[in-house]
């Protein structure tokens, strides 16, 4: 298990946003339980989608701005087929994200397998940051999030470099319909 210098919760945002050029995710968890997201999650279950943009507007903007800057923000999300009913949800947010001018990109679990991602990419999630520099994300069984940390290790960014090049490669673009807002 690789481990870094632990990431104080409070300090999550600061540490993330400290990039310069590029942040890539990769997403493996097949739900998340984030207690921002727990109406708006419920009502799209529901069949009645609400707009997400009280609860991310934050995220929304910083993505913007960023772009604005010349930045690079991407993300490729691991999902089962059919996806679960969170990644359902996920893939409804994309058109907020896709807006805001993240990048989403997709892979079947499966997919992820037959490429050599998975297993070995591990099953926390994480972000890399101008190929330099990794944050650990993890969770619990349930999806809550748990501890981050941060990690300089030239080999191990360089393999995570490697993953997220294998990722990019063998995903596709999500293409959501633009945001109701």
């Amino acid at each position: 298990m690789i481990q870094g210098r632990p990431i104080a919760p409070e300090r999550f945002g600061d540490t993330l946003h400290q990039f310069k050029h590029t942040a890539f995710r990769l997403e493996l968890q097949p739900s998340y339980l984030v207690p921002e997201e727990t109406e708006i999650l419920a009502a799209f279950l529901k069949g009645e989608p609400r707009s997400p943009v009280p609860v991310y507007q934050d995220w929304y903007d910083q993505v913007a701005e960023g772009v604005r800057q010349g930045k690079r923000i991407e993300r490729v999300r691991v999902q089962d087929d059919p996806p679960t009913p969170y990644q359902r949800f996920e893939r409804w947010l994309d058109a907020w994200n896709v807006a805001s001018g993240e990048i989403m990109r997709y892979l079947t679990r499966q997919q992820a397998f037959d490429i050599g991602l998975l297993p070995d990419a591990g099953s926390t999630d994480w972000w890399l940051l101008d190929s330099s520099q990794l944050i650990i994300m993890r969770f619990d069984e349930a999806g809550r999030p748990g501890t981050h940390e941060l990690v300089d290790d030239p080999a191990v960014v360089v393999q995570a470099c490697a993953w997220r090049d294998l990722a990019v490669h063998h995903s596709v673009l999500s293409t959501p319909d633009a945001p109701a807002d």
